[in-house]
């Protein structure tokens, strides 16, 4: 109960900066250089007085700020963002077309942070010194180095032209044949920040490894894997599920170069067409999910936090 009470709370607050945030957002976009009538008319329409009186008339652009964001807000509660300046479709509607290929892209490339650098950091963690611990610091530095655009250039180049392994572009259809076309961008999107979450986990494991429960743990004569399971991996979890947190909001909100070298029709993209064509609506509203991408990966880290310790679970249902 004290739980469910706890994320009721934390919802109703997220909710009230998402509010915040859609005020900061529209006031920026309001007030950035250029006409708004003019740009949501375009190239294909005149700019005749009667079409700029049109088109203040419509958008309600003659009101003061505050009017016109309460008219936005309003229709925002309904899911009605307008209709895209560049397309004429509806804002809600082209972002449910590329939403699902972020999100897929997104949970393979966190899946593969996951399966990768937690192991990683957690070996070199308990092998300080070796031969095993200098070779994933080799690893973990390299990937750490290297720019996401060459890579996924140099994946395409070997394992799409040459090897012929992965398809070159396109997201796929269906789940089996989406994992495929998606595997070459989801390493890419994964590579440094495996690298990132691989050298927490060192760090963070071998802090825990020092503590005197793991010495009293080997000495009970646990295997190495009963050790790392029950005691290590638990108590090393915290600042790796922080970070992965942040990794998440990064994954939602930050796949442009990798969209964009691998051709996916996906949310990073659809905003920089957006932006290139200065389509208010549906930079608006790409912003304010961008924003409650972050605000739900926060949420979801603090919750998986408090469920993991329990002091931090006493000091939130105090």
């Amino acid at each position: 109960m004290k739980f469910l009470r706890w994320t009721v709370l934390r919802l109703l607050t997220a909710a009230v900066q998402l509010l915040a945030l859609s005020i900061v957002i529209f006031s920026v976009l309001y007030l950035t250089p250029g006409k708004p009538e003019q740009i949501l008319l375009g190239t294909q329409a005149g700019t005749s007085p009667a079409a700029l009186a049109a088109i203040r008339e419509k958008y309600h652009l003659n009101e003061p700020l505050v009017n016109q964001y309460g008219l936005w807000l309003r229709d925002a509660a309904h899911f009605d963002f307008g209709r895209s300046i560049q397309t004429g479709q509806t804002v809600t509607s082209a972002i449910s077309e590329r939403l699902p290929v972020t999100i897929f892209l997104t949970a393979f490339a966190l899946a593969l942070v996951v399966l990768i650098a937690v192991p990683l950091g957690l070996i070199a963690g308990t092998r300080v010194g070796t031969f095993t611990d200098r070779l994933i610091t080799l690893v973990i530095t390299v990937g750490f180095s290297a720019p996401a655009f060459a890579v996924g250039i140099g994946a395409l180049y070997v394992f799409g032209v040459i090897l012929r392994w992965f398809p070159m572009y396109g997201a796929g259809d269906g789940f089996v044949d989406r994992l495929w076309h998606l595997s070459l961008p989801a390493a890419t999107l994964a590579l440094t920040v495996i690298a990132v979450i691989a050298r927490q986990t060192r760090a963070t494991a071998l802090k825990t490894n020092d503590q005197d429960f793991m010495m009293f743990a080997r000495v009970r004569g646990l295997s190495w894997h009963q050790v790392v399971g029950r005691y290590l991996l638990r108590n090393s979890s915290l600042p790796v599920v922080t970070s992965l947190g942040l990794v998440l909001a990064y994954f939602l909100t930050g796949t442009v170069i990798v969209e964009q070298t691998f051709a996916l029709q996906g949310i990073a993209s659809l905003l920089v067409s957006a932006i290139g064509t200065k389509d208010v609506p549906m930079v608006q509203c790409l912003a304010l999910l961008a924003a409650l991408f972050v605000l739900l990966s926060n949420l979801l880290t603090d919750m998986v936090c408090v469920i993991l310790d329990p002091r931090l679970r006493r000091k939130a249902f105090a």
